[in-house]
């Protein structure tokens, strides 16, 4: 059974920063597409980073580039994503997600998500 099992999200300061953590199991992690999504309260689910298998391509959506990174440790089955300078925009439930196959947006087409990590960024 997959599972992945996010952590590090918490209560910061406008321009603090994050390490959240999402630790994979059940599934060949080396071949699998990982990527964050956030939702907050009365809004869609969005795509704000993801990582190819080869760790060598990555995507972030307008609003978080430049201030997010995300990475992969494969000998963990791990991924994770920086949040630096983080703004009151930024607080949401963060979740882990993971596809096969090509890199999309739309959250349906990602097979298996985490239960999710909350962000929350004070003004």
């Amino acid at each position: 059974q997959v599972q992945l099992v996010e952590s590090g999200g918490g209560l910061v300061q406008a321009g603090g920063s994050l390490r959240l953590s999402c630790v994979a199991s059940g599934l060949d992690f080396n071949w699998a597409t990982m990527g964050w999504f956030r939702q907050a309260p009365g809004k869609e689910r969005e795509l704000v980073a993801a990582i190819i298998w080869t760790g060598d391509s990555t995507y972030y959506a307008d609003s978080v580039k430049g201030r997010f990174a995300i990475s992969r440790d494969n000998a963990k089955s791990t991924v994770y994503v920086q949040l630096s300078n983080l703004k009151p925009d930024d607080t949401a439930t963060y979740y882990c997600a993971t596809k096969t196959g090509a890199l999309v947006q739309a959250p349906e087409r990602w097979n298996y998500w985490g239960h999710g990590t909350q962000v929350t960024v004070s003004s």
